[in-house]
């Protein structure tokens, strides 16, 4: 299984969110960073050549970024996770990734720290933090087998800027 892990992109801040009386799960991308991840989806775009499965965090922010990558990658329709909300263990994600094809391309939308510790976990066998995930940024993982601790080679690690390069902006 290939699995394309990527962090929501620029959110409205969190206190002057909850100035306006309304939750972090709904707090929305800002209009900068739905249009820095739309030049990013399409650098993705050069990298990747499908996407099966693509899955997302029920926050707003993430599944307004995944929607973005949707639109630029043909991908299916969002699926929506808790696995991938802020409180998210790697354990859980891994058991629903187990039901899924393994010669697949997977598509993962959610928030750090958790992503940075769900790349450590499945590259090291550890829970935590083993690379930085800028907002918008992403990464490529290879899973050989079930994925379980220590399962999977990272095969590369984008920055947002750089995906924003490859697409062309």
């Amino acid at each position: 299984m290939q699995l394309l892990i990527i962090r929501h992109a620029i959110a409205e801040d969190p206190v002057e969110h909850a100035k306006r009386g309304r939750g972090d799960a709904e707090r929305p991308l800002t209009a900068k960073g739905v249009e820095r991840m739309r030049q990013g989806a399409a650098g993705l775009r050069r990298l990747v050549p499908r996407v099966d499965v693509l899955a997302a965090s029920p926050l707003a922010r993430a599944q307004q970024t995944a929607a973005i990558v949707q639109d630029a990658l043909d991908a299916p329709k969002p699926m929506l996770r808790d696995e991938l909300a802020p409180d998210g263990a790697p354990a859980a994600l891994a058991d629903w990734l187990a039901f899924l094809p393994s010669d697949g391309l997977v598509a993962l939308v959610g928030h750090e720290p958790r992503l940075s510790e769900l790349i450590g976990w499945l590259t090291t066998g550890e829970a935590r933090s083993t690379v930085e995930l800028k907002k918008g940024a992403a990464c490529l993982l290879e899973i050989s087998g079930r994925p379980q601790p220590g399962s999977a080679v990272l095969r590369w690690l984008v920055t947002p800027k750089q995906l924003r390069l490859l697409g062309g902006a």
